[in-house]
């Protein structure tokens, strides 16, 4: 009788213990769930996270007329860590695909964690990488640098595994806002991105530290973007939480204005998206100039100190952002890669060597995109910017591919044209090609350097100060955390 009763009690136990385990299950707090569920959100972060007027700044395309603006004048300092925060929902992502046997997301999560990976050595040097992110599972919260170097090569060994395992699958991708769900489209805009890191790294070329043979193999056996509508892209929605980024934005009625060295280079090459992304100036609009009159447009001296350009623009002779940036809730998309810049990376690796392809028809087949991209989406203007307007505007000399003789020549060409059209595009590219290819040439105050990277975040000095010290001295010599350090991709 008393072994019936110690065993009644003992289940009894038993059954507590285990209702005690489920009711200390939070429902609103869930520890697993499906990838797809995490995906669109990571998607709307990643594809937006380089966005903004920051880079338009430092690439000679805005100035700003009520104040001082670091990215204009190159005075910036410090840099954010803030992508990591992503990640961790990058990595949970992959973690729930593992665990329910989903490869396709792994794949994603590998492309994504190379984006941001790829920015953030880009923005400092040697970054986290092999041991960041690993607070949850394995406790290490003050994370060592990796080499800038193994940085690239472990970014570049991630997305050939995000193709390969691409390759293999056959499904649909549940909440994928990008391309619907559509593998080949996601193995596309991996391979482009593949080039697009591989081609940053052009200065390399000859040190023997990248397999640049990787480039010509990519292009060879595996499937690229083949028309402007394939482009890796973020389309808005005129819906709360899914609108343009900057729609409605008070920055646009402010001291922003357009820099007149921008303006300038799409006079000279008579571009009609200079009608796309400024309006006339106020004289010019009170004069009745047409809107395809190139004169009616003029920016402000971006290396002149802010008052004069504001004296400037307040006798109306400065052209401001088109309206269609801020009063549009859809606009355009945001593009982490297009069609358009992928044709041009390929039309420079053509002038280097890499591939064995015709660098002209790449080249225009770039420009082509970027004409039909604006009239896809900016309808208004549509009429500046057909495959007529394309076509005349290749015919010009300045943009005449043809007329370039050397190398040098048709590269300085190539990147420009990746240059004009990045206004509200391609975050940061122009500025990395400045450093990597010598073009296009920034105007600035005499005396001021261009920077080539930021200072580590504040954070990494409270929480992780021996890692980033260390990462410091071997990089640039103790103490050296400075702006206008070279790191290795540029050395």
């Amino acid at each position: 009788m008393k072994n019936i009763i110690a065993i009644l009690l003992f289940s009894l136990m038993l059954s507590s213990c285990a209702d005690l385990e489920e009711m200390n299950i939070n429902p609103n707090l869930p520890t697993e769930t499906h990838p797809q569920l995490l995906l669109t959100n990571v998607e709307w972060d990643v594809f937006r996270a380089y966005g903004g007027t920051s880079p338009l700044y430092a690439q000679k395309m805005l100035v700003q007329t009520d104040g001082e603006n670091t990215n204009q004048y190159y005075k910036w300092d410090r840099g954010s860590f803030g992508p990591y925060s992503v990640l961790r929902n990058v990595t949970k992502m992959i973690e729930e695909a593992e665990r329910i046997n989903e490869p396709s997301y792994v794949a994603l999560g590998k492309f994504f964690r190379s984006y941001y990976f790829f920015n953030l050595t880009l923005n400092f040097g040697d970054v986290p990488y092999t041991a960041a992110l690993k607070g949850e599972t394995d406790e290490g919260y003050a994370p060592i640098y990796d080499e800038q170097a193994e940085v690239f090569k472990g970014i570049l060994a991630e997305l050939a595994e995000a193709e390969n395992i691409l390759a293999a699958q056959n499904t649909i991708i549940a909440g994928d806002i990008i391309y619907d769900g559509n593998i080949l489209s996601w193995r596309k805009l991996i391979n482009a991105f593949r080039l697009k890191v591989l081609l940053t790294l052009s200065p390399k070329e000859t040190s023997g530290e990248i397999d640049f043979s990787e480039f010509n193999s990519i292009y060879t056996n595996s499937p690229l973007m083949e028309n402007e509508s394939e482009s890796g892209q973020l389309v808005f929605l005129d819906q709360q939480n899914n609108r343009y980024p900057d729609f409605n934005s008070s920055g646009f009625s402010s001291g922003m204005y357009m820099d007149s060295t921008f303006i300038q280079r799409l006079q000279e090459r008579k571009d009609p998206r200079l009608f796309i992304y400024s309006t006339q100036t106020k004289s010019a609009k009170e004069a009745g100039k047409a809107i395809d009159d190139f004169s009616a447009y003029e920016g402000g001296d971006p290396a002149a100190p802010y008052g004069e350009v504001n004296e400037k623009a307040t006798q109306g002779n400065v052209s401001k952002v088109n309206d269609r940036y801020h009063r549009d809730p859809v606009n355009e998309p945001y593009k982490l890669l297009g069609y358009s810049e992928q044709q041009l990376i390929l039309a420079e690796a053509a002038v280097r060597g890499w591939i064995n392809a015709d660098a002209k028809t790449l080249y225009e087949e770039g420009v082509k995109a970027s004409f039909q991209f604006y009239e896809m989406y900016s309808e208004e203007y549509s009429g500046y910017v057909d495959a007529s307007a394309a076509s005349n505007y290749l015919s010009e000399p300045i943009n005449d591919f043809s007329k370039a003789i050397s190398d040098e020549e048709k590269i300085q060409l190539i990147v420009m044209q990746k240059y004009l059209q990045s206004f509200f595009q391609m975050q940061w590219t122009s500025f990395y090609d400045h450093h990597r290819t010598g073009y296009p040439e920034f105007r600035r105050p005499e005396g001021v350097e261009i920077p080539y990277r930021w200072i580590y975040p504040q954070s990494e000095y409270n929480y992780n100060a021996d890692n980033v010290t260390s990462a410091i001295a071997k990089q640039f010599g103790a103490g050296n955390d400075n702006i206008h350090e070279m790191t290795w991709w540029i050395k």
